[in-house]
């Protein structure tokens, strides 16, 4: 079994993450789509949680009590990412779909009807995203989405069924740590939007290295470690070639 000082020389912070709370690009989270937009500005400390999540940032200090409205300074956020990507596959979900955990919305929107049916070149060209379409059962609720326990749930099905979804992600336009933010987690801040437990993201990370490397290898993709590296990297890490020339000694999961 790896020791922890192996695993950290493997999973190490990006150097473009080099800051106390390297960030990833996040849009804030509006009720109707997950393509949000940046935070409006208001003088009302009683913002709803859709209006904080500005960027994804890891927290490696382990320093969780954190207010949602700290250093309440429009200077320390950070520019939202680009606008969704145009022709990507767009999975829109709702509370019916998310109630019965059904992924028949992903499945007609991609073509993606099974683990096997896809074809990572297909999809890294256009990429996936989401919109969720999620009725309030009380308008003053102030989560947000990745909060919910219910929409949630349907990611987690979602990620189980395919676990190489977050490399087409629609990385440019915040996807990627949305999604994470589904699955890993998190406190929101009004400065640094979601910020990540750290040793969740590492796991989180780690077991999407273990499962989109190999993916890409048997479906023939170029350079499948820079593919992968980007992926990890979009979280803050960067990956040594240490972790991936073991990985090419074992022989690949015949399930991917």
């Amino acid at each position: 079994m790896a020791t922890k000082a192996a695993l950290l020389s493997w999973l190490i912070p990006s150097p473009r993450h080099a800051s106390l709370f390297p960030v990833v690009q996040l849009p804030a989270l509006e009720i109707g789509s997950l393509a949000g937009c940046c935070v409006r500005k208001s003088n009302n400390r009683k913002r709803r949680a859709e209006d904080v999540a500005v960027s994804v940032a890891f927290n490696p200090s382990g320093n969780f009590d954190i207010s949602a409205f700290d250093n309440d300074n429009d200077d320390d956020k950070v520019e939202p990412p680009m606008p969704p990507t145009t022709g990507r596959y767009e999975v829109v979900i709702d509370n019916d779909s998310i109630g019965r955990l059904d992924l028949s919305p992903f499945q007609r929107a991609t073509g993606i009807t099974s683990p096997s049916s896809a074809e990572p070149k297909v999809y890294l060209e256009r990429s996936i995203g989401f919109t969720i379409n999620y009725r309030r059962g009380d308008p003053g609720d102030p989560r947000e989405l990745s909060e919910y326990p219910d929409i949630r749930l349907w990611f987690v099905r979602l990620d189980a069924m395919y676990p190489w979804l977050p490399l087409l992600l629609d990385w440019r336009a915040g996807e990627l740590a949305r999604y994470a933010a589904m699955l890993v987690p998190h406190q929101m801040s009004l400065r640094m939007g979601v910020v990540f437990n750290p040793e969740a993201l590492e796991l989180f990370v780690m077991n999407k290295v273990f499962v989109v490397y190999p993916w890409l290898k048997r479906h023939g993709v170029p350079k499948p470690r820079l593919k992968t590296s980007d992926m990890a990297r979009m979280l803050g890490f960067g990956i040594g070639d240490q972790l991936f020339d073991l990985l090419d000694q074992q022989q690949t999961p015949a399930h991917l």
